[in-house]
């Protein structure tokens, strides 16, 4: 085998193999609500909820959205999938809510472990968390 040959194959190998390693290590994205919140959401109700425009769970609770970190994995996958946006996208649309004085974005935490945390400990909030990450503590309403 010449060597421009076996130098394709490697490389080919090696871009198969870092590709199916970045796509497995991400799961998902899980949005979590405490585990005693008896609500369901919809896709929709969870996108009013993070985008401001509604502020209560079905019931009628208080739903107070969290989100994670700037340049958080997650948070993009988040920002993507279930808002329909791009990271710029939605600080662009919280600055003009901002302005307007329509509205301010959700908090900022740090990472999964922050956001099950502070979920699981108040009813009213809301977050968003890599699926590989749930366990009993919280309760998921959606999977994106």
């Amino acid at each position: 085998m010449k060597k421009s040959s076996l130098k394709k194959i490697l490389a080919a190998s090696l871009a198969g193999a870092s590709l199916l390693v970045s796509v497995s290590a991400w799961s998902g994205v899980a949005v979590i609500v405490n585990a005693n919140n008896s609500n369901t959401l919809s896709a929709a109700d969870v996108t009013r909820i993070f985008l401001g425009k509604k502020k209560t769970f079905p019931d009628g609770s208080e739903a107070i959205p969290i989100d994670q970190a700037e340049g958080s994995a997650t948070r993009s996958a988040f920002i993507s999938t279930a808002l329909k946006k791009n990271d710029q996208q939605i600080k662009a649309y919280w600055a003009q809510l901002l302005f307007t004085g329509k509205g301010t974005p959700p908090k900022e935490v740090g990472g999964s472990a922050e956001v099950k945390k502070l979920v699981a400990e108040n009813p009213a909030l809301i977050g968003y968390i890599d699926s590989g990450d749930v366990d009993s503590s919280v309760k998921v309403v959606h999977e994106f």
